[in-house]
């Protein structure tokens, strides 16, 4: 394909990838919460935004759902990676998301990814 388009991809830059860095977001976190995802966010000292995704199967047995979610969150944060620079973020399924249409998934995650950014302004700004 062409050369200048913006990379898309979810390299492994962009993912939260070992215990450490979760247990950093899990300890200073910020919360964002509705009826399908809780996320996470800690700033970090990059100015790329990293990924970790907590997708219990206690809240969705079978695999090929969990796998759903993933994408859709993968996705979500591939398309808003720009305004959420700089943050570690964790998104953690709740009990029912499974069921949920991709359309209100989509959704309830544009919504955390707003407020994330936000949150993050506001703390460069004090």
């Amino acid at each position: 394909m062409s050369g200048d388009l913006p990379d898309q991809g979810f390299s492994k830059n962009r993912r939260l990838t070992d215990g450490e860095s979760f247990d950093r977001v899990f300890k200073k976190a910020r919360p964002s919460r509705d009826n399908m995802f809780t996320v996470l966010t800690t700033e970090n000292k990059s100015c790329d935004a990293r990924l970790g995704m907590a997708i219990a199967k206690k809240h969705c047995k079978l695999a090929v759902s969990r796998n759903r979610l993933k994408r859709i969150v993968r996705e979500s944060f591939r398309l808003h990676r720009e305004q959420l620079a700089g943050l570690d973020i964790v998104v953690i399924n709740r009990p029912g998301t499974h069921k949920a249409r991709n359309q209100a998934l989509h959704e309830s995650l544009a919504k955390h990814w707003q407020k994330c950014g936000a949150s993050r302004q506001t703390s460069q700004d004090q």
